[in-house]
């Protein structure tokens, strides 16, 4: 089970990424854009939905394309949300008992590609990841 210090230690690898305390929680940005964060039940968020992420620890991530993240919420269903709020798409939503420590910095690493400018991706490649 992956948690968010095992979410900060990604974070901290990629070039540009900061860590910001928002009204939902943490969050992390890279040139000010948004691409991971700490789930809140917000209001606007679904019922079914809003009771799990105030039960538990849920992530979400920047995806490339809405089929990334439809794809991964049909491969495991119970780990992977089928929807939270509509802003920000495309983006998926996860509960973190569900992941393991692996695929929770592939999915943030992919997340931080999805919003860095190519200056930072080249970085970051040049480096071996």
């Amino acid at each position: 089970m992956a948690t968010l210090d095992d979410l900060r230690r990604t974070a901290v690898s990629l070039p540009g990424s900061e860590e910001r305390a928002t009204t939902g929680g943490a969050a992390w940005f890279v040139r000010s854009k948004l691409y991971a964060w700490e789930c809140h039940p917000w209001p606007s968020i679904p019922a079914d939905m809003r009771a799990i992420i105030a039960a538990e620890l849920v992530v979400g991530v920047k995806v490339a394309d809405p089929i990334d993240a439809l794809a991964l919420v049909e491969m495991e269903p119970d780990v992977f949300l089928r929807t939270t709020t509509p802003w920000g798409e495309p983006k998926v939503a996860f509960r973190m008992a569900g992941i393991t420590v692996d695929h929770l910095a592939e999915l943030v690493t992919e997340a931080w590609r999805v919003q860095a400018p190519r200056y930072l991706r080249r970085e970051l490649d040049e480096n071996g990841r």
